[in-house]
């Protein structure tokens, strides 16, 4: 089914409360665009751990993961990204390492620095407030992981059950120059949070391809950029969605984490924002594709041609779950 457009695509889904829904429905809705990803042709499909916000449902991660391994039978799924800070490797390792064991081949496992909340969520999550050792501690936590799911010797006293030579793919997540650094000195595939951090996308790309220091599963660097995508048949109509995600980041920039709200019109935008936040708004959300089909295709075409990408991952959060399923169905037909 894919596509004229020859980089693979994949999906990232935060599984996003609508206003107007529940978490409830917006779980069902990630399995039923899952599944109809699957048939589509896409390569992977990610979901994203975020806390203490009423617009996300995808917090525990690896639950949903499997949820949506369940439902469907091909495609990879994964995180984009679990937040390693939150959580002891150990655990991290055994819930992937399940997850592989169950569905061999299939599971992706993508790591996120940053702890994806406020300073009062971190402390619910048990984080250590005075982690003033977390430049040396991710790498660290990345290499124990790493030692968890590979063949594990036999002088290894702590072993991942399941977990141990699932050799569960790894992946770093990042929007700074850091992350691209710590996935070329350890040989790992890259994902960049361009679909809400896109400033830094061109230097990270150029740090990792640098540097990159080539590892047996992986003997060339592998770079995946992310970018919100809405499709529709015209641009009119794309436009319109698109104000479902521009009054998001809006709510994000006066901190605000309620549900996805239901698109408006695009011209009463401007009577919403001061012009600080919409320039705010549009440089977050600047790896954009937003358009008929023909409009997308030209804008990805642009944004690949500057990054390269080896894969583009599609964020696409749609208020309405019939014109999210098109839009990805649109994409996928490109």
């Amino acid at each position: 089914m894919m596509h004229a457009m020859k980089t693979p695509l994949s999906i990232l889904d935060l599984s996003p409360i609508v206003e107007g829904g529940d978490a409830a429905q917006a779980l069902r809705n990630s399995l039923d665009l899952a599944q109809h990803a699957e048939a589509w042709g896409y390569r992977r499909y990610w979901v994203a751990e975020h806390h203490n916000m009423d617009g996300v449902a995808s917090s525990a991660t690896a639950v949903l993961v499997g949820y949506i391994a369940v439902g469907t039978k091909t495609i990879r799924v994964g995180s984009g990204g679990v937040m390693l800070p939150n959580h002891a490797p150990l655990v991290v390792a055994e819930q992937f390492g399940t997850l592989a064991t169950l569905h061999p081949g299939r599971i992706d496992l993508g790591l996120g620095r940053a702890p994806g909340t406020d300073r009062l969520t971190m402390r619910a999550l048990r984080r250590h407030l005075a982690s003033s050792d977390e430049e040396e501690g991710f790498p660290r936590d990345v290499m124990e992981l790493q030692a968890y799911l590979g063949d594990g010797g036999p002088d290894q006293p702590v072993r991942a059950i399941p977990g141990i030579a699932t050799h569960v793919p790894i992946w770093l997540l990042g929007s700074s120059l850091y992350s691209a650094q710590l996935a070329a000195y350890l040989g790992l595939p890259f994902a960049f949070a361009s679909h809400f951090a896109p400033d830094l996308l061109l230097q990270a790309l150029d740090v990792y391809r640098a540097g990159y220091r080539p590892s047996a599963d992986w003997p060339a660097p592998h770079a995946m950029v992310g970018v919100n995508v809405v499709a529709a048949d015209t641009d009119e109509q794309a436009a319109w969605l698109f104000t479902s995600i521009q009054q998001r980041f809006l709510g994000m920039q006066r901190g605000s984490r309620g549900p996805l709200p239901k698109p408006i019109d695009p011209a009463q935008l401007e009577t919403l924002w001061t012009q600080q936040e919409k320039a705010g708004v549009q440089r977050m959300l600047a790896a954009s594709a937003v358009g008929s089909p023909q409009s997308v295709l030209q804008q990805l075409d642009a944004i690949i041609d500057q990054t390269a990408a080896d894969e583009v991952i599609a964020a696409g959060a749609i208020h309405d779950h019939a014109a999210r399923l098109h839009s990805y169905g649109l994409l996928a037909g490109l």
